[in-house]
């Protein structure tokens, strides 16, 4: 096989596939590109050559399956995770495929790489008292502070997925009569939300306290830039252990910045709003993924367990009173 230098082919793949010729989101081209950047970083770590000299022929299917195990267990992302970076690899992969034919058998083998099949577990999200000790977690006293409350705040209230709570700019933010952020979400689908009174003047407080350009993050770094991904992971789990010594129950949840998106559309349920209503929130593409929601919370199948109860004592969930068959039941 002749050795082929990757770095032309990520650049063409890139600009000429994903931009020229799909016309890919900017959310897609920026997951497309953590993507690469953390396949590049690992295989130069492995082959010990810099990423510049990398060939294609160094990302053979035995590396990214190496590579697929160190998200896993290094980085710890869930099998949902792993599989959409598996996704980006095989649509280079596909593209390589039909533009050298020298390589077709080594991109054959990648591409019998497969998706991990998973479970689809509940949908985690957070109570009322998680959600408020969450927000009471930054310091307000510092920029940083007074910064992170107020994403945590528009998060919670809003639902917007990471990429486009990271993506607001001061001109996304709209006051008046009608105050509400706008967004691009999947699908270069835009959607207007709108914003509580205490948020919006939260909001108002902040702008006015920023530099007045309209592409300006709302929610920059130090230097000005937009916060990365995983910036906002990190800044979530670390209000996550703060506000865990008020509220214990958090210490046993995995709340991650999709778990605030769950929390948004749980709250709405809770508060009588139609589930095609919270899919136009959200931003769904189609109701069946709101519908997961329904099966979420407990209490609200005890509800309708007790409104289906045709006897006049109200029915209550057995309970074993012994301790010893409480955590027997709980196993």
């Amino acid at each position: 096989m002749i050795a082929s230098n990757l770095s032309g082919h990520v650049q063409r793949f890139f600009t000429e596939r994903l931009t020229g010729q799909l016309g890919a989101s900017p959310h897609t081209v920026a997951s497309y590109r953590d993507t690469f950047r953390l396949l590049l970083i690992f295989a130069s770590k492995h082959r010990r050559r810099p990423v510049i000299d990398l060939r294609v022929e160094d990302l053979d299917a035995k590396l990214v399956a190496a590579f697929l195990r160190h998200l896993e267990h290094d980085r710890g992302n869930a099998a949902r995770s792993r599989n959409n970076r598996l996704s980006a690899i095989h649509a280079f992969f596909r593209q390589l495929y039909l533009q050298e034919p020298a390589l077709a058998h080594h991109c054959q083998q990648v591409l019998a790489v497969p998706f991990k099949r998973f479970e689809r577990g509940p949908v985690e999200f957070l109570s009322a008292e998680e959600s408020v000790a969450l927000l009471n977690a930054p310091d307000t006293t510092t920029w940083r502070g007074r910064r992170d409350r107020l994403l945590l705040q528009l998060a919670l209230q809003t639902g917007l997925r990471s990429a486009e709570l990271i993506g607001l700019r001061h001109q996304d933010v709209h006051f008046g009569s009608g105050p509400h952020v706008r967004c691009l979400g999947k699908g270069r689908k835009a959607r207007c939300t709108p914003l509580r009174p205490e948020v919006a003047k939260g909001l108002t407080q902040w702008l006015s306290q920023e530099l007045q350009d309209p592409l300006r993050p709302i929610f920059p770094t130090a230097t000005g830039k937009g916060l990365s991904p995983d910036a906002l992971q990190k800044l979530v789990a670390r209000y996550v252990r703060i506000a865990s010594v008020s509220c214990p129950s958090l210490r046993v949840k995995r709340v991650t910045p999709h778990t605030l998106r769950h929390t948004t559309a749980m709250d709405l349920l809770h508060r009588g709003v139609d589930v095609a209503v919270i899919a136009l929130w959200l931003g769904h593409e189609s109701i069946q993924s709101t519908q997961a929601y329904l099966h979420a919370d407990m209490a609200m199948k005890e509800k309708a367990l007790g409104r289906a109860n045709p006897g006049v004592a109200p029915l209550k969930r057995y309970r074993p009173k012994d301790q010893l068959l409480a955590f027997l039941e709980a196993l």
